[in-house]
């Protein structure tokens, strides 16, 4: 028997428009093993798609195809073809970027990462899950990596009901690999740094903000030190501030690695850093703020908004009339247009006026599909104080 999941028609219509998912409510009855490949048949029509079942999370069906009948060694080939013929199209300036962003290549929650000869591999679903022997064949004849990490650490797993784990599934990993991004070179912690190692949605950005940045500059949320590196080239000094003590030594190394005397890091609470920069009368010329995720789930986004006014409004004193302000949110729960008036409202209080200069979003190889929001999580918004 087919294994065979019936929706209502709402999370019928939710395929139709465009969105991949159906939720749990909307299923109405489910034949089928964790992470089976599932036919989707509503209670009224037979429809021609496919989608992963999970057993656990709310998100029960991520669809896979419209077609009637589908091979899933071929379907599986034909989409990482596809992905990465993508990004060869990207004239991408690096030794690292993304391969496969889920959703968004039609491999749903399958996360593919490359660092020059490995791979990093995250399946964030039952169903891609129970298919990583595959995906990692598929991988080793397309891509011929040195070796493939799946770092399966991701606290989303657990919504799945699958175990957090890091382990090596193809050839050697070593615990660091030297990526370049531009002129820049770092040395990459796969197994332990947040996501895969870099944050490499920011390498645009990071790009854009050397072309803004002059004078002097601050960098608060470092992390990898990827914008104060970016920046350094450009700038008579780079403060580049990060709570986290690995954060702070990960960027020193990469600085002096890179011979760039003129950038300082400090470990500080970017909060009472910036609060203490500005009563200390400090200013500079380009300000970048790229802090984690304030807003996780739809609970915590009163709070999240409090948090990005607050860090916007100290930067906008600490920055100098003329001077550039590059803030991001990677906070999906803080959409665009929220975004831009909490920028609006931070601005009011500190009674300066800014225009609005470019609005940026995620490399290109994190692409976005139009009719799923949740693909479009990273706001980098450029502002001038006029």
């Amino acid at each position: 028997m087919t294994p065979t999941a019936v929706v209502s028609r709402r999370g019928l219509d939710r395929i139709r428009a465009g969105h991949p998912w159906i939720y749990r409510s909307d299923v109405l009855s489910v034949s089928a093993e964790p992470g089976d490949l599932v036919r989707v048949v509503s209670d009224r029509e037979r429809s021609a798609d496919w989608a992963f079942f999970s057993s656990e999370s709310q998100i029960a069906l991520r669809l896979v195809s419209h077609q009637d009948a589908i091979d899933e060694r071929t379907l599986l080939r034909e989409r990482l073809q596809r992905a990465i013929a993508y990004r060869g199209t990207l004239g991408i300036d690096a030794t690292a970027c993304r391969l496969v962003h889920g959703e968004a290549d039609l491999l749903p929650s399958l996360i593919v990462d490359q660092y020059g000869e490995y791979l990093v591999v995250q399946t964030l679903s039952q169903g891609v899950d129970r298919r990583l022997p595959l995906i990692t064949e598929l991988l080793v004849d397309l891509v011929h990596p040195r070796g493939i990490l799946a770092r399966n650490d991701p606290r989303v797993r657990r919504l799945e009901g699958l175990e957090e784990q890091v382990e090596v599934i193809h050839g050697d990993v070593p615990d660091q690999i030297e990526t370049r991004e531009g002129a820049a070179t770092y040395v990459v912690d796969v197994r332990r740094g947040q996501k895969t190692g870099l944050f490499l949605d920011q390498r645009e950005n990071h790009l854009a903000a050397a072309g803004y940045a002059r004078g002097r500059a601050l960098d608060a949320f470092t992390y990898q030190g990827g914008f104060a590196l970016a920046m350094a080239n450009r700038c008579e000094s780079v403060l580049a501030l990060d709570s986290s003590t690995a954060a702070v030594m990960s960027t020193r190394q990469h600085a002096e690695r890179n011979g760039l005397a003129n950038v300082e890091v400090r470990e500080a609470n970017v909060f009472d850093e910036l609060r203490e920069l500005q009563v200390s009368g400090e200013q500079f010329d380009t300000i970048v703020l790229d802090p984690p995720a304030f807003a996780k789930n739809r609970a915590s986004v009163e709070r999240a908004i409090a948090g990005y006014k607050e860090i916007n409004l100290r930067a906008l004193k600490l920055l100098r009339t003329g001077g550039t302000l590059l803030t991001c949110s990677c906070s999906y729960n803080v959409d665009e247009a929220l975004f831009l008036d909490v920028l609006g409202a931070a601005a009011a209080d500190a009674q300066v006026t800014v225009s609005l200069v470019e609005k940026r979003m995620q490399a290109r190889d994190h692409p976005v599909l139009l009719n799923v929001p949740e693909t479009y999580y990273l706001k980098c918004i450029v502002l001038r104080k006029v």
